[in-house]
């Protein structure tokens, strides 16, 4: 019997057809995981089921699929379809969820607790990193663990220092919680992930031109190059789209399409435009969102505010629970090197300590300028410090790292990161509704002591009066009183509030300023 024909080109038609026929399964597979997912997330839901999250069911059904093409005789050609690759979820995954995450903020509660979450988030995150990465470099260098260069522990610190709270959100917002705690960890894994990549990406850089001898201060200076620029980049785009929606004149019904499309288009062209100049993407559109829900939706039409609204919450919990299907099957068909238990266990402990020392160090940080009846509670600080689960951004970055490192040592931190996302994700996101309750935070009811900083209406916290010294002294002189007045309504006129107010919300957007800001 003849063979068949080859194609001039050389090629296998019968091998295309293969291949189309693998990628066609994969895809199928890819979606019917994602059905199961949902449909697993809306029963765990409704039967009120905490000890399996979302996102952790997402996670075991990756596994159990990966496991079950791992010890089958599925051609490899199939496999390589469920393969993680790291670009495509930096590219095509996190941009919708970074920019949903800063789209979604609620300004009141963001913006009231912002001192607190840019210290857990940039001051915390910034300890945690160079914390997790010394004390991984001193275990090493007594011999209790697998020894890596400093730099790449710092590396290590800084990829495993990125939190994922998807499943505590989650928990928090079905069991209901006080809401400074819920804005505290919501705001502090919206930056926190921007300032990992950021960090990472420096000591990336510093470990690939060999100077590890370089100064602190220069690390952190091109760490703060980064970070300022890709704030820059993300807010400048923002604002600029503000201004064109404004004076385009696109609220109209019938350039609805058009005017949805082009609001789609920005946060990706903020996103491409920080990598393509060699900054952090995800830092730009997460501002970017910020910047757009603040003064750019406002100039849609209606219709144009509820597609794009509706349309940015899908694909980004379509985005999230791919990712976490994506990590449970790349975790089961990945090569792993378990020869190095201690770094792992190790590990795990190193980052309790240093979650511990950025909350509670933090914590003291920001109470010192509260008062009383507002400073963190112990218990919120240590649902803080249970919260921070290490999910995709981890991992994603731990994937990375086995190009950016020598075979050996990308391959030890990957493994490594890969044990702590399953056990952070799995048993310490299965257990949070328990801890909640334990902690007593659980429900809406707010304390006599805190109720005073929310509003009845929306139980929004409002901020605290800026004040010296502490509320106790209540027989102060005139004097002091008068001063403490003055500097309190000097505060009030040139808080960023007043600014928005004033001059960046009549400029941007269509709004006279009077709307629902803020609020003071």
């Amino acid at each position: 019997m003849e063979e068949p024909p080859m194609s001039p080109a050389g090629h296998d038609p019968q091998g295309k057809v293969k291949q189309q026929q693998a990628a066609g399964v994969g895809i199928l597979l890819q979606i019917m995981m994602l059905v199961l997912s949902f449909v697993l997330g809306h029963v765990l839901r409704r039967h009120r089921f905490h000890y399996l999250p979302e996102a952790s069911g997402s996670l075991l059904i990756g596994l159990i699929v990966g496991v079950l093409a791992n010890i089958s005789d599925t051609e490899i050609s199939i496999r390589t379809w469920f393969n993680f690759h790291e670009e495509f979820f930096f590219l095509f995954l996190l941009p919708p969820i970074i920019f949903q995450s800063g789209f979604s903020l609620q300004p009141k509660p963001f913006f009231s607790n912002f001192g607190a979450i840019v210290t857990f988030a940039i001051i915390g995150t910034f300890v945690a990193s160079f914390v997790t990465g010394g004390l991984v470099y001193l275990g090493g260098s007594m011999y209790l663990m697998y020894k890596l260069p400093f730099v790449e522990c710092l590396m290590f610190g800084a990829l495993i220092s990125a939190t994922d709270p998807v499943t505590v959100l989650s928990i928090f917002q079905d069991v209901g919680t006080d809401v400074n705690l819920y804005a505290l960890v919501f705001g502090e894994s919206v930056l926190n992930d921007a300032m990992a990549i950021s960090l990472y990406r420096t000591m990336s850089l510093v470990n690939r031109q060999s100077s590890s001898g370089e100064h602190f201060l220069m690390v952190v200076i091109r760490f703060l190059e980064i970070f300022a620029g890709s704030m820059s980049a993300g807010v400048g785009v923002g604002f600029t789209s503000a201004l064109l929606f404004k004076y385009a004149g696109l609220d109209t019904e019938n350039l609805q399409n058009l005017e949805c499309c082009l609001f789609v288009l920005f946060p990706y062209f903020s996103y491409m435009l920080a990598e393509g100049v060699g900054l952090s993407g995800i830092v730009s559109i997460l501002f970017t969102g910020i910047v757009m829900k603040r003064y750019t939706f406002s100039n849609l039409s209606e219709a144009s505010q509820s597609f794009v609204s509706s349309f940015f919450h899908l694909i980004s919990s379509l985005a999230e629970t791919f990712t976490f299907i994506y990590m449970g099957f790349d975790i089961a068909m990945e090569q792993h090197s378990w020869s190095h238990v201690g770094f792992i266990l190790f590990s795990i402990l190193f980052i309790g300590v240093a979650r511990a020392v950025n909350v509670f160090g933090c914590a003291y940080l920001v109470n010192l300028f509260r008062q009383d009846n507002q400073k963190l509670p112990m218990k919120h600080q240590k649902a803080l410090w249970y919260s921070g689960l290490r999910g995709a951004m981890a991992f994603a970055l731990a994937l990375q790292s086995l190009h950016d490192l020598p075979e050996g040592h990308g391959q030890i931190i990957f493994t490594a990161t890969t044990a702590i996302v399953v056990v952070t994700v799995l048993l310490i996101g299965g257990s949070t509704g328990k801890m909640l309750e334990a902690l007593e935070v659980v429900g809406d009811d707010l304390d006599d002591s805190m109720s005073e900083g929310f509003e009845e209406s929306d139980h929004r916290y409002v901020p605290p009066p800026f004040s010296i010294g502490t509320s106790s002294d209540e027989d102060t002189s005139s004097s002091g009183s008068r001063f403490k007045m003055k500097l309190k309504e000097f505060h009030k006129t040139t808080t960023f509030t007043a600014l928005d107010k004033n001059f960046l919300t009549p400029f941007f957007t269509t709004n006279s300023g009077d709307g629902d800001g803020d609020g003071e």
